[in-house]
């Protein structure tokens, strides 16, 4: 490490000397150098409620092995065969809070940085997935992604059977409770956005802006035994895959092709069409709307819930087809749900890898599918499309 790098206090990562953002965990970097190169690092302090910075990247060829080639890294952080730098931990990494939950968030073939990530938590039948992909063409995506999940689930957790708040009764009073929990993670992680991006350039300030102002979309899913309630904005998705029944998509993207779509444009027309994937409802400072969309409904079979970015359904939209995919990875990799998510992504990379690709599951099992319910199982769905909405792209 140079001397008088910055250290990131939040999490003790070293940075660059001339970051703003720490780029494990997302942190804003104090102004002060940090200590002689001898000086021990800041010891790593996790919020309250927060989930750890995500643990070094699974790097291909053992430790020290470059993620392209699989040739070793040099001192100077590069590849000696092909002169890639190294892998960062917020390039790839993978989360797995329970047996039944896991995800992977990884860099993708194409882009030079992971603007995606994921925040995830499990306790019993209770299990949270929260997805944000940041758009490519605002400055600190990446940062304003991860911040933005961790504090979405920060929210959610409150009313975790171990929360602040357990939410508890019949099945319609736990959708509700959850669906207005969702919709005050949305504003929490809009809020995070804004208030980890204080001291930076404001709204209008920076180059190329109001379009270069740091935003993501946003989609998280709760599993509360056997009621499932996800909300969003932009154009991430969550699906429920069983494993016989018919696949469902539960999201319906708040974009061009989104909108396309609503008017009768077939699916494949739509999203191949130009700006398809220019979003009309996003978190961050320049965001007209942060109220997400809602949907609740009891799961009564076991199977799957699927969160993920574009970067997976870029290549495999229909739930169909995404279903079929999943069987097929389930059956070379086995059911373990961050290897399951990591053969996705792998997958997806394959095919290209042109975006960020995440891809967080949970597992219902057979158990929770089929106890006996209370005799409400209605469907909730908030919030409506707009009409010639603003883009970003």
């Amino acid at each position: 490490m140079v001397s008088g790098a910055p250290v990131c206090a939040s999490c003790g990562a070293a940075a660059s000397a001339d970051a703003l953002f720490c780029e494990v965990c997302g942190a804003r970097l104090a102004s002060e150098p940090a200590g002689p190169a001898d000086a021990p690092p800041a010891t790593p302090v996790t919020p309250t409620g927060a989930v750890p910075a995500p643990a070094p990247a699974d790097v291909p060829g053992g430790p020290g092995a470059c993620r392209a080639c699989g040739g070793t890294i040099a001192a100077d952080g590069y590849c000696e065969l092909c002169g890639q730098p190294a892998a960062s931990a917020r390039d790839h990494w993978s989360e797995r809070p329970a047996p039944h939950v896991g995800g992977v968030c990884d860099r993708g073939v194409r882009h030079h940085r992971n603007e995606d990530a994921m925040a995830l938590a499990a306790h019993g039948e209770f299990a949270a997935l929260v997805v944000c992909d940041g758009v490519s063409t605002a400055r600190d995506s990446d940062v304003a992604s991860l911040a933005a999940t961790r504090a979405a689930l920060d929210v959610l957790l409150t009313g975790a059977p171990q929360g602040a708040a357990p939410v508890s009764g019949p099945t319609p009073a736990r959708a509700g409770a959850w669906s207005a929990l969702v919709r005050a993670a949305a504003v929490a992680g809009d809020d995070a956005i804004r208030t980890t991006m204080s001291g930076a350039p404001a709204d209008g300030a920076g180059p190329g802006a109001p379009d270069d102002v740091p935003s993501c979309t946003f989609v998280a899913a709760v599993l509360d035994g056997d009621t499932l309630v996800v909300g969003w904005l932009g154009d991430s998705r969550a699906y429920w895959l069983p494993d016989a029944g018919p696949a469902e998509q539960l999201t319906a993207d708040d974009s061009w092709a989104g909108e396309l779509m609503l008017q009768g444009v077939p699916r494949a027309t739509a999203e191949t069409s130009p700006q398809a994937h220019a979003i009309t409802r996003w978190l961050g400072p320049d965001a007209h709307d942060v109220v997400a969309r809602t949907t609740a409904t009891v799961v009564d079979e076991p199977g799957w819930v699927l969160v993920c970015s574009d970067g997976l359904w870029n290549y495999c939209s229909p739930a169909e087809d995404l279903s079929r995919l999943l069987r097929a990875a389930a059956d070379r990799v086995g059911t373990a749900p961050d290897a399951l998510a990591g053969a996705l992504v792998t997958w997806a990379n394959e095919q290209g890898g042109r975006d960020n690709v995440t891809v967080a599951l949970a597992r219902v099992d057979a158990a929770v599918a089929a106890r006996p319910g209370d005799g409400s199982s209605d469907s909730l769905v908030a919030g409506t499309a707009v009409t010639n909405p603003p883009t970003k792209d």
